[in-house]
């Protein structure tokens, strides 16, 4: 069954750094827009960095830009997130997506989970001293 699997998540202090890996299985990625997204409690699910698997072109949202840092390796079949100074209401489940779409639209669209191409089970993330 094709599927992404996420890794790196993890407790942190406020103002540390996580590495999120993504590695997908049974498709390669190169024909999509891959995206990390969150959804707390409450929260619609947000888009947190996405980028482009043909060129490595990336979308980043205003909550995350200067923060987060998203990379591929077409070869490993695996998607990166950085994530630098980091706050407590980063605290959540991250996920990663992929579809057949732009980047922007990738990140900034409000999707349920079946809308996607390909849909992880999420890497927790907590922040806190």
């Amino acid at each position: 069954q094709p599927q992404f699997v996420e890794s790196g998540g993890g407790l942190v202090q406020p103002g540390g750094s996580l590495n999120l890996s993504c590695t997908a299985s049974g498709f390669a990625l190169g024909a999509y827009a891959i995206g990390w997204f969150r959804r707390g409690p409450g929260k619609d699910r947000e888009g947190v960095s996405c980028i482009r698997a043909s060129d490595g072109y990336t979308y980043y949202p205003e909550s995350t830009k200067g923060r987060f840092t998203i990379s591929r390796d077409n070869a490993k079949n695996t998607v990166y997130l950085q994530m630098n100074s980091l706050k407590p209401e980063d605290t959540d489940v991250y996920y990663c997506g992929a579809l057949g779409t732009t980047v922007q639209r990738m990140c900034e669209t409000r999707r349920r989970e079946y809308e996607y191409d390909y849909w992880g089970q999420g890497t927790q993330v907590t922040v806190s001293s």
